[in-house]
């Protein structure tokens, strides 16, 4: 089974050569993902792709440390991959 690092460098490595997969990253990224990855994604998350370039940072903070009981039971049910 490959790491989350290693499926996040497929991805990259993939939108570095190829355009039309880029653009699908940038339009659809969910779906792009899975059919890429062959993996399957909770219709609970959202997957968000931003394009960096030389005027614009983005800073990705981690979740929140204060979660939810809701949260909790979604983690313990394999739901969430985030925490």
């Amino acid at each position: 089974m490959r790491s989350g690092d290693q499926m996040l460098q497929q991805i990259i490595e993939k939108s570095s050569v190829d355009e039309s997969f880029r653009q699908a990253l940038l339009t659809n990224p969910k779906a792009t993902i899975c059919d890429e990855l062959g993996i399957t994604i909770p219709e609970s998350m959202t997957i968000k792709v931003h394009e960096s370039d030389m005027q614009t940072v983005h800073l990705a903070l981690p979740p929140d440390p204060n979660i939810t009981e809701e949260q909790l039971e979604a983690i313990s049910a394999g739901l969430c991959c985030c925490w």
